[in-house]
């Protein structure tokens, strides 16, 4: 898809420069797939904080149990 975009001259080439990449559109990209992969994470933090772990829970028991299983 082409898309026109006024991209400040100076923030581009710092980012292609932080990230060195080749190219303006391989910078951009780059950077819209980290902005969605954060984005991502946050959902995923928001989640995890919602979940209740139980106090007696013996993680080392229950991963020797799991060996045993294999």
């Amino acid at each position: 898809m082409a898309t026109n975009l006024a991209i400040d001259d100076r923030l581009l080439q710092k980012a292609v420069q932080a990230g060195k990449l080749r190219t303006k559109k391989e910078t951009v990209t780059k950077a819209l797939e980290e902005f969605i992969q954060r984005r991502q994470q946050r959902k995923i933090l928001r989640v995890c904080g919602t979940f209740e772990f139980r106090e007696d829970w013996d993680y080392k028991a229950d991963r020797h149990g799991r060996e045993s299983r294999r």
